[in-house]
């Protein structure tokens, strides 16, 4: 899939833990593996503003493309 989810990297450098993340997004665990994994087929932009909310960063921090 050319899109990639970065929110292990941002997570590393946020010095946070996915079930830290999770509690403060409000999804559980099982969908943010989900979606760190690249297995989510979507990402609604209130989880993905959330996840910015949490770790402080942009949405390009997270997402990239790779063709």
């Amino acid at each position: 899939m050319p899109i990639i989810i970065n929110v292990d990297v941002m997570l590393a450098k946020r010095k946070m833990q996915s079930q830290e993340l999770a509690e403060k997004i409000g999804i559980t665990q099982a969908n943010l593996s989900i979606l760190k994994t690249g297995k989510a087929k979507a990402v609604k932009l209130s989880t993905l503003e959330a996840i910015c909310k949490a770790l402080d960063c942009q949405p390009g921090d997270i997402l990239e493309f790779k063709p």
